[in-house]
């Protein structure tokens, strides 16, 4: 049933369907920038303190890291139906099946949540066993990393499912704050149980899974009290309907299968690294933390076009949605190129900082100069891919990704082959760059021609209608 109420996100300033473009692109955007730069704080918070206990205490973390980066892709599913669903429906001013997307997708990322950290905390052995890790003390290090963390995967899958209710609403203040207190608590936490308590990378891992119960508590709690709430009221005991799960699975399984399959393929890339000893599997973790900067900011930028073109889709606003679409774009470019120079010239100095270490500066200074080559690409990847999932469209992006990102496996080992360790950071290059060429390709043939033939005014049109288009 359709009805008037339509919260902060259709009512007041969180309203994309109204309001200049780049306004309320920013208005998402920068906090959910600032959200993914802290959500890598947590990870850096982590590197810095363990590069003070020894490389081999980063190696660690890095490979147990690898699976809690497997569950964002499983994350994905309530996070991807909340935004999706909780935009199209507000912008269509029905309030009431916003709300119960919301619902569904926090309870279906709970019951996830619970089977993944199960899976880690009982297979953690043979998960880590896979890297093949010669060094058996940093090895052991990695399965209690793992185990531990594995506690704190229903808040963490919870957080996720809550921060897509607010992001679809337009509202990603709140996710921000909510993440900035759990980032102030892991940073105060891990010094404590690293350095103080003497539980190495065992201390880290409990102080952040002590910061993601934090950040889960004020996550559900800010859905009924926090100012700002997408909607009115929120019945956390309402009984879900399937056809709600169902539009979630659809538009969420192509970014899961495409998350998880590119979490496997850095896993498997990871233990080409580890074939190269403790150090060059430092040398990938901080790496990719520092080269991170560009495509968090980019995910920052995805999710926001994301919910901008969900609302207007939903609200048939057409012009708003091809102007927005440009905006973002460009942006993106222009953010690419500034994490491109950064890391191409000031690569060695970021690495030093996080991991002073004379022996891998090389090694780290020759990563991230590689790397800087495809930045660009994927930033504009990411501009496109949030437009398709505003629109529910999943599949484009996805396909594209999982193809050229299965090209990565063999041109890491073919490479590393000739070339050592840089191979297998060159075959990283080269696959996403091919991977954002080929999606933002597809953006301007596919999306661009149905922005091209839609109607030129911004009328509203009918939710039946806009089914009918969908």
């Amino acid at each position: 049933m359709k009805t008037a109420e339509t919260g902060t996100g259709t009512n007041g300033k969180y309203d994309l369907t109204e309001g200049g473009i780049l306004d309320r692109l920013l208005l998402v955007a920068l906090p959910i920038i600032g959200t993914q730069l802290m959500m890598m704080s947590y990870n850096m918070v982590d590197v810095f303190l363990l590069g003070r206990v020894g490389h081999e205490a980063v190696a660690a973390s890095g490979m147990a890291g690898m699976y809690t980066w497997l569950s964002a892709g499983v994350m994905l599913i309530g996070r991807t139906g909340a935004e999706i669903g909780v935009a199209q429906n507000l912008g269509r001013r029905d309030a009431e099946s916003a709300r119960k997307f919301a619902l569904c997708s926090i309870y279906l990322n709970l019951g996830l949540g619970l089977a993944f950290g199960a899976v880690c905390l009982i297979f953690a052995r043979p998960m880590i066993g896979f890297f093949r890790m010669s060094d058996a003390a940093v090895a052991k290090s990695a399965m209690n990393y793992l185990s531990i963390v594995a506690v704190g995967m229903p808040a963490l899958f919870a957080s996720a499912a809550v921060a897509g209710t607010f992001n679809g609403s337009g509202n990603s203040r709140v996710p921000f704050m909510i993440n900035a207190a759990g980032l102030l608590t892991n940073a105060v936490l891990d010094p404590i149980f690293i350095f103080t308590f003497g539980l190495g990378v065992g201390g880290a891992a409990i102080a952040t899974v002590l910061a993601q119960v934090a950040a889960a508590g004020l996550a559900l709690a800010s859905l009924a009290l926090k100012n700002g709430r997408p909607f009115e009221r929120f019945v956390f005991l309402m009984k879900p309907e399937a056809r709600f799960f169902a539009d979630i699975l659809r538009w969420s399984f192509p970014m899961t299968i495409e998350s998880m399959l590119f979490t496997v393929f850095t896993i498997i890339v990871s233990r080409i690294v580890a074939g190269f000893g403790p150090g060059a599997m430092a040398v990938y973790r901080v790496g990719t933390q520092i080269e991170s900067l560009g495509w968090l900011v980019g995910m920052g930028i995805s999710t926001a076009v994301t919910a901008f073109v969900g609302q207007n889709y939903g609200a048939g606003a057409w012009e708003r949605i091809r102007r927005g679409v440009r905006i973002s774009a460009s942006s993106s470019f222009a953010w690419g190129a500034i994490v491109t120079a950064l890391l191409f010239f000031a690569g060695g100095p970021l690495f030093w900082f996080f991991l002073p270490d004379p022996a891998l500066l090389g090694m780290g200074r020759s990563f991230l100069r590689i790397l800087a080559a495809c930045q660009i690409f994927g930033c504009l990847e990411a501009a496109s891919s949030g437009a398709f999932r505003g629109f529910g469209r999943t599949l484009p992006p996805s396909a594209v990704s999982i193809t050229s990102n299965t090209l990565r496996i063999p041109l890491a080992y073919a490479l590393s082959g000739r070339l050592g360790i840089d191979g297998v950071w060159i075959a990283i290059t080269v696959s996403a760059s091919l991977r954002g060429l080929c999606t933002f390709a597809w953006f301007l043939t596919d999306i661009a021609a149905r922005l091209k033939n839609a109607p030129a005014s911004d009328n509203a049109v009918s939710s039946r209608t806009s089914r009918e288009q969908r």
